[in-house]
């Protein structure tokens, strides 16, 4: 056997993403907020980039600075045919280097540039430090509402300690899903079953009502223990809980009737009692932050020229430049390679951050024109409207591929007439009528919910009976479809909707 080695000459094709390409589909699918972060981290990082401010009194952003200006030397290749360059000293050095490139660079900046924003005399102010003050502090979570209030109780500090350990347990809803023989074996000294019994009872009779319940009987009987005695509803609801709990939840009034050996009016007012309960005690206690959504995009309606417009809300996002000094060091002869190749790799990048910026609004923009072409029944008449919209036919229309289209409407919302709404939401599928006409399934969800708000509540419709009410309307749907979405509307089974 022969083992040698030769050379050999191959032609192949290879697809593969240029750094710019990629982050270009990077910005594109970036929301309007994370935007803004990526241009703050840029800026950071590339010394060449620099911003202006948004106008508050005009929306139109200036004049791109012209990428050709912006090149490297007089004598360097195209952008398209020059490799891309690494400088095996990026880093902390480049700033070094920076600040040794030319002793007159610090003229084209003023010093209060590079001092801390504060408020001045003038009344300017922080925009940074105004959003520090207004960020919403983090909340007191359930767990530490708790302990505060254990530690106002007189107690043995032993039973204290255990119901700190019985706190710590609590799920997000107030409820103890682990047995007391498993708290026993976290705390710090030896305790026994009683004590771990009445550390429980001290956990449940703070507040919110309801918190250290095993199960959701115990939930409900802990709140009701609050109650007034006497209270005639107040006594049958603890009878229904403790023993017809289940019949309730199944909307068994008559069998429940029979068997307490009171009317079904009684049974209603007791359930109606209940209803006023809370299911979930340690829900009333989040640390959650509400997020507020900033709309990428706003589809307004123009009367005069009965279409709808639409705008990229971007006016917050700072303009980017590359900064003269840049521009002008770049091309000094006297410059030497390893700051002219600096300069040109930080410009270059500065560039493409620049054109990717620009190529996303416009992206953004064709997007949701031809998002409004085809849901200008939505637009026109609300939600119930929606049409079947697939991504494909909105790619055809702008001539983009696919993939783009989910990059650009990926996390980002609009501001419609109808209210704010995610841009992904207008792509939905759809189901055939037998007339031939397609539906959407939104129409579909919103007619279930028209068909049984409308019902006779002594009498509910069935999955069944649904299904024949859609096949009347040309519909034609299985009968898992209807519970499907039923299930997702929340809507309960015909049974436990039925009223006495």
């Amino acid at each position: 056997m022969r083992f040698d080695t030769s050379m050999q000459a191959r032609l192949e094709q290879r697809m593969k993403l240029a750094p710019r390409m990629i982050q270009s589909m990077e910005i594109l699918q970036l929301p309007l907020l994370a935007l803004e972060e990526r241009i703050q981290q840029e800026l950071v990082a590339n010394p060449v980039l620099e911003m202006e401010e948004p106008s508050e009194t005009s929306l139109e952003p200036p004049p791109p600075e012209t990428a050709e200006a912006a090149a490297a030397a007089p004598d360097a290749k195209p952008e398209e045919e020059r490799p891309l360059e690494v400088d095996a000293n990026a880093g902390a050095e480049e700033f070094d280097r920076l600040d040794k490139m030319s002793g007159e660079w610090q003229e084209f900046f003023r010093e209060e540039e590079f001092s801390p924003r504060t408020p001045r005399a003038d009344g300017e102010r922080d925009a940074k430090l105004d959003a520090m003050q207004n960020t919403a502090a983090v909340g007191e979570n359930l767990q530490e509402s708790l302990i505060e209030q254990v530690a106002y109780l007189t107690a043995d500090p032993s039973v204290r300690d255990l119901a700190e350990t019985i706190i710590r347990n609590l799920d997000d809803n107030g409820y103890l899903r682990v047995p007391l023989e498993d708290v026993l074996q976290d705390v710090r000294r030896p305790a026994t079953l009683a004590q771990a019994e009445a550390a429980l009872a001290l956990v449940q009779r703070l507040e919110p009502a309801g918190v250290g319940a095993r199960d959701l009987r115990e939930c409900l009987l802990i709140q009701l223990a609050g109650a007034a005695p006497g209270d005639s509803d107040t006594d049958l609801a603890r009878r229904l809980v403790r023993d017809h709990l289940a019949d309730i939840e199944n909307n068994r009034y008559p069998q429940v009737a029979r068997a307490l050996g009171v009317t079904i009016d009684q049974v209603k007012a007791a359930v109606e009692r209940l209803r006023r309960l809370n299911p979930k005690p340690g829900g009333s206690i989040t640390t959650q932050v509400s997020h507020y959504i900033v709309p990428d995009v706003e589809i307004s309606y123009d009367e005069s020229h009965d279409e709808y417009r639409v705008t990229i809300r971007d006016e917050r996002t700072p303009n980017l430049f590359i900064g003269a000094m840049f521009r002008k060091m770049v091309h000094e002869r006297g410059l030497d390679p390893k700051t002219r190749e600096f300069l040109a790799r930080n410009i270059r990048s500065a560039r493409w951050l620049i054109d990717a910026i620009e190529q996303r609004r416009s992206t953004l923009q064709r997007v949701v024109q031809s998002i409004v072409k085809f849901q200008r029944p939505f637009l026109d008449l609300g939600p119930d409207h929606l049409e079947p919209l697939k991504m494909q036919q909105v790619a055809d229309d702008v001539k983009l591929h696919v993939g783009t289209i989910s990059r650009a409407v990926d996390e980002k919302y609009a501001q419609t007439p109808h209210g704010i709404f995610a841009l992904r939401n207008f792509f939905t599928g759809g189901t055939e009528t037998a007339g031939g006409e397609t539906i959407a399934w939104d129409k579909v969800r919103n007619r279930l919910k028209d068909l049984v708000a409308g019902e006779d509540k002594s009498n509910p419709l069935s999955d069944e009976e649904l299904v024949e009410r859609f096949k009347a309307e040309g519909i034609d749907l299985a009968r898992r479809t209807v519970a499907k979405y039923r299930g997702l509307l929340d809507i309960p089974s015909s049974r436990r909707r039925k009223q006495f």
